[in-house]
């Protein structure tokens, strides 16, 4: 008996497998975001395992992940807010040449949401524990 929520589009793991190598690859290629991915990820393969482990768990609802993205993109420290929108741009370009037209609009609403809450905690760091956080 299946207990598990339907996935929340239609995508599926091998899609989810090529999306994220190809994004990594743009990553690594990306003159402002490569040197940030590059002085934490040492393991090219086992991050891009871990990171599909975490689209297949937000969105086929699969088990395996795990992890926190707010803690590992907070610990980095040198992740910006303004990174975030680069992310996003080369995130939403893979997604609309390797996906069908819906799965990829709703794959990047998913990318948005994530990374606004992403976005908002990494800009929050360093601020004293009672600061109201940025909200925008």
């Amino acid at each position: 008996m299946n207990t598990l929520p339907p996935p929340r589009f239609a995508v599926t793991e091998d899609e989810i497998e090529r999306v994220v190598a190809l994004f990594y690859k743009r990553v690594r290629a990306h003159p402002e975001l490569a040197p940030i991915f590059a002085a934490h990820v040492e393991d090219w393969p086992h991050h891009e395992a871990k990171i599909a482990r975490f689209w297949k768990g937000s969105i086929l609802h699969a088990k395996g992940y795990e992890g926190s993205p707010m803690i590992a993109h907070r610990r980095a420290g040198d992740v910006e807010g303004g990174h975030f929108p680069l992310w996003l741009a080369t995130f939403d370009a893979v997604l609309q040449e390797t996906l069908t037209p819906e799965a990829a609009t709703a794959w990047s609403a998913l990318a948005h949401r994530i990374g606004k809450g992403l976005r908002m905690g990494v800009e929050d760091v360093g601020q004293a524990p009672n600061a109201v956080p940025k909200l925008r």
